[in-house]
């Protein structure tokens, strides 16, 4: 063979390789969803290790994939499994009271990996209520979730998206990191899956899109292709934490 036939053999093995991991990865989230009621066998754990080869290519960069109010018995452990059976991690805002109700799958969103956060123990609107009441209920999930995980989480949503300078009085006092969102997935209005993947293919390097682990089914579904989308634009799921201003940033896991 010619050098030049043999360079364009290694283009096409490389392209190859690269749909077959994307192939890969949509098919093992697929298999997931089609029985996320079960918790994950030794062999899906597998197959979940053998996706996340996928994301070596984040040439254009992190997002973050959020999910808030839960847990929920309708949706949590099915966002785990597709989220695991993809490689990929998320960010899970936990609403304290549902965190009392479902301990269980609040442990399971740790197990699995999942970078837990604060959103509040009621979710009020927080602008509203004035102090104390603000802070405590701030206060309250951090010792909810601290109580049940172990851990101490680091970053807060405030509900609806409503901030201001007390309540980042507030995230201060508890050392936490304001997050907000640059993609509205909509699921909470009433989105369709397809809807959902369409505003995640919005992103880009450093956005954040906002979903819901509500009991959505929509959500839950939009989770394959959301993942292939990413693959396929070089993005990968990354890790929210605070950037050297202070605000939110995405980087790698």
């Amino acid at each position: 063979m010619t050098k030049r036939g043999k360079a364009t053999a290694r283009r096409a093995g490389t392209r190859s390789t690269g749909k077959a991991r994307r192939f890969a990865l949509v098919a093992a989230a697929t298999a997931a969803l089609a029985g996320f009621s079960a918790a994950p066998s030794p062999a899906a754990t597998h197959g979940a290790a053998h996706t996340e080869r996928a994301w070596a290519d984040c040439r254009n960069g992190y997002v973050g994939l959020t999910y808030d109010d839960g847990p929920n018995p309708g949706s949590t452990q099915a966002l785990l499994n597709a989220l695991r059976a993809g490689g990929a991690k998320a960010t899970f805002f936990i609403w304290g009271q549902h965190a009392d109700q479902y301990p269980d799958l609040l442990r399971a969103e740790q197990t699995a990996g999942m970078w837990i956060a604060n959103h509040t123990t009621s979710h009020p609107h927080l602008t509203q209520i004035g102090e104390p009441a603000a802070y405590n209920e701030i206060a309250g999930a951090q010792n909810t979730v601290k109580r049940i995980t172990g851990q101490t989480p680091t970053l807060f949503r405030p509900p609806y998206g409503e901030t201001n300078a007390q309540v980042k009085a507030d995230e201060a006092r508890l050392g936490l990191t304001e997050v907000l969102w640059s993609v509205d997935s909509q699921d909470w209005n009433g989105a369709g899956t397809q809807q959902i993947v369409q505003a995640a293919a919005t992103m880009r390097a450093g956005s954040i899109i906002l979903m819901h682990d509500g009991g959505y089914q929509t959500t839950v579904a939009a989770v394959p292709q959301i993942l292939s989308g990413l693959a396929a634009r070089g993005l990968c799921p990354g890790r929210i934490t605070a950037g050297a201003g202070g605000g939110a940033v995405v980087t790698a896991p």
